[in-house]
Protein backbone atom coordinates (compact mmCIF):
# COMPACT_ATOMS: atom_id res chain seq x y z
CA UNK A 1 0.00 0.00 0.00
CA UNK A 2 1.56 3.28 -0.65
CA UNK A 3 1.26 6.23 1.41
CA UNK A 4 0.90 9.73 -0.41
CA UNK A 5 2.04 12.89 1.32
CA UNK A 6 0.31 16.27 0.83
CA UNK A 7 2.25 19.89 1.23
CA UNK A 8 0.01 22.53 2.38
CA UNK A 9 1.23 26.06 2.22
CA UNK A 10 0.76 27.69 5.02
CA UNK A 11 0.06 31.61 6.27
CA UNK A 12 1.40 33.02 8.40
CA UNK A 13 -0.33 36.79 9.90
CA UNK A 14 0.83 39.03 12.77
CA UNK A 15 -2.14 40.37 14.66
CA UNK A 16 -2.30 43.78 16.48
CA UNK A 17 -4.06 44.35 19.53
CA UNK A 18 -7.47 46.62 18.86
CA UNK A 19 -8.25 49.81 20.53
CA UNK A 20 -11.49 49.42 21.29
CA UNK A 21 -13.04 45.98 21.81
CA UNK A 22 -15.19 46.07 18.75
CA UNK A 23 -12.27 46.93 16.48
CA UNK A 24 -11.44 44.54 13.77
CA UNK A 25 -7.86 42.30 14.06
CA UNK A 26 -5.28 43.36 10.71
CA UNK A 27 -3.05 41.53 9.12
CA UNK A 28 0.16 42.84 8.78
CA UNK A 29 2.33 42.39 6.12
CA UNK A 30 5.91 42.82 5.68
CA UNK A 31 7.58 46.55 5.75
CA UNK A 32 8.86 47.49 1.55
CA UNK A 33 12.97 47.75 2.39
CA UNK A 34 12.18 49.85 4.94
CA UNK A 35 14.23 49.33 8.38
CA UNK A 36 12.88 51.81 10.87
CA UNK A 37 11.70 55.25 12.25
CA UNK A 38 13.04 58.21 13.41
CA UNK A 39 10.98 60.38 15.25
CA UNK A 40 12.54 64.20 15.86
CA UNK A 41 10.74 66.11 18.34
CA UNK A 42 12.82 69.35 17.92
CA UNK A 43 12.47 69.07 14.01
CA UNK A 44 8.58 67.75 14.11
CA UNK A 45 9.12 65.08 11.79
CA UNK A 46 9.44 61.77 11.75
CA UNK A 47 12.28 59.81 9.08
CA UNK A 48 11.48 56.45 7.52
CA UNK A 49 15.01 54.71 7.59
CA UNK A 50 16.41 51.96 5.46
CA UNK A 51 19.58 51.48 7.11
CA UNK A 52 21.57 54.31 7.06
CA UNK A 53 19.51 56.02 4.15
CA UNK A 54 16.11 58.02 4.66
CA UNK A 55 13.25 56.49 2.20
CA UNK A 56 10.87 59.22 3.24
CA UNK A 57 10.26 62.00 5.78
CA UNK A 58 6.92 63.74 6.91
CA UNK A 59 5.79 66.90 9.07
CA UNK A 60 3.96 66.31 12.55
CA UNK A 61 2.28 67.64 15.77
CA UNK A 62 4.01 66.35 18.93
CA UNK A 63 2.63 66.72 22.14
CA UNK A 64 2.84 69.73 24.43
CA UNK A 65 5.15 70.20 27.20
CA UNK A 66 2.15 69.58 29.14
CA UNK A 67 1.17 66.37 27.76
CA UNK A 68 4.72 65.57 25.61
CA UNK A 69 5.44 62.57 23.45
CA UNK A 70 7.91 59.86 25.03
CA UNK A 71 11.62 59.83 24.25
CA UNK A 72 13.19 56.51 23.79
CA UNK A 73 13.29 53.52 22.17
CA UNK A 74 10.30 51.64 21.14
CA UNK A 75 8.83 49.17 18.94
CA UNK A 76 5.27 49.23 17.32
CA UNK A 77 2.94 46.78 18.60
CA UNK A 78 -0.15 47.86 17.00
CA UNK A 79 -1.35 48.54 13.73
CA UNK A 80 -5.15 49.15 12.54
CA UNK A 81 -6.63 50.45 9.53
CA UNK A 82 -9.55 52.74 10.05
CA UNK A 83 -9.83 53.06 13.97
CA UNK A 84 -12.49 54.20 16.14
CA UNK A 85 -11.41 56.65 18.91
CA UNK A 86 -12.58 56.17 22.43
CA UNK A 87 -12.46 59.48 24.06
CA UNK A 88 -10.44 59.17 27.32
CA UNK A 89 -12.56 61.90 29.30
CA UNK A 90 -15.88 60.69 28.55
CA UNK A 91 -15.84 57.02 26.90
CA UNK A 92 -17.70 57.67 24.07
CA UNK A 93 -16.81 55.94 21.28
CA UNK A 94 -16.22 57.58 17.78
CA UNK A 95 -16.38 55.60 14.34
CA UNK A 96 -13.79 55.69 11.67
CA UNK A 97 -13.19 57.96 8.99
CA UNK A 98 -10.60 60.86 7.65
CA UNK A 99 -12.31 63.03 9.76
CA UNK A 100 -12.26 61.12 13.33
CA UNK A 101 -9.47 62.05 15.93
CA UNK A 102 -7.61 59.32 15.00
CA UNK A 103 -7.50 60.01 11.08
CA UNK A 104 -7.44 56.60 8.46
CA UNK A 105 -4.87 55.06 10.41
CA UNK A 106 -3.32 54.07 13.56
CA UNK A 107 0.82 53.16 14.50
CA UNK A 108 0.64 52.29 18.29
CA UNK A 109 4.32 52.59 19.31
CA UNK A 110 4.67 53.21 23.26
CA UNK A 111 2.33 52.26 26.61
CA UNK A 112 2.21 54.51 29.11
CA UNK A 113 -0.10 54.53 32.12
CA UNK A 114 -2.77 57.08 31.26
CA UNK A 115 -2.59 55.48 27.60
CA UNK A 116 -1.24 54.69 24.34
CA UNK A 117 1.00 56.27 22.08
CA UNK A 118 1.36 56.24 18.42
CA UNK A 119 1.49 57.78 15.08
CA UNK A 120 -2.39 58.61 13.67
CA UNK A 121 -3.77 60.58 11.00
CA UNK A 122 -5.94 63.41 11.64
CA UNK A 123 -8.95 66.27 10.38
CA UNK A 124 -6.88 68.97 12.03
CA UNK A 125 -4.17 69.82 9.72
CA UNK A 126 -3.39 73.12 10.80
CA UNK A 127 -1.77 71.65 13.92
CA UNK A 128 1.32 69.74 11.43
CA UNK A 129 4.28 70.91 12.68
CA UNK A 130 3.19 72.08 16.38
CA UNK A 131 3.41 70.61 19.96
CA UNK A 132 -0.55 70.23 19.87
CA UNK A 133 -1.58 66.44 20.48
CA UNK A 134 -1.89 64.86 24.02
CA UNK A 135 1.40 62.67 23.29
CA UNK A 136 0.62 61.11 19.96
CA UNK A 137 2.46 62.13 16.75
CA UNK A 138 0.00 63.56 14.34
CA UNK A 139 0.33 63.26 10.17
CA UNK A 140 -1.65 64.50 7.77
CA UNK A 141 -3.90 61.42 6.68
CA UNK A 142 -2.38 61.40 2.89
CA UNK A 143 1.28 60.73 5.05
CA UNK A 144 0.02 58.22 7.31
CA UNK A 145 -1.12 56.21 4.75
CA UNK A 146 2.00 56.33 3.12
CA UNK A 147 3.90 55.68 6.26
CA UNK A 148 1.51 52.92 7.71
CA UNK A 149 2.60 50.98 3.85
CA UNK A 150 6.46 51.45 5.39
CA UNK A 151 6.01 50.02 8.66
CA UNK A 152 5.78 46.53 10.44
CA UNK A 153 4.76 44.96 13.40
CA UNK A 154 8.24 45.20 15.60
CA UNK A 155 9.63 47.74 14.02
CA UNK A 156 12.28 50.01 15.48
CA UNK A 157 10.95 53.90 16.61
CA UNK A 158 13.77 55.83 17.94
CA UNK A 159 11.98 59.45 19.40
CA UNK A 160 14.69 62.07 19.83
CA UNK A 161 14.09 65.12 21.90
Amino acid sequence: MAVEFFVVPTVTFTFDAPLSPSQDYLPVAPAPKATHLVLSLSQKRVYVWADDQILEDFPVAIGTPETPTPTGEFEIFQMIVDPSWESPWTGDVYPPGPNSALGLRWIGFASQLNGIIGFHGTPTVSSIGQAASNGCVRLRNEDVLTLFAYVRMGMSVVVEP
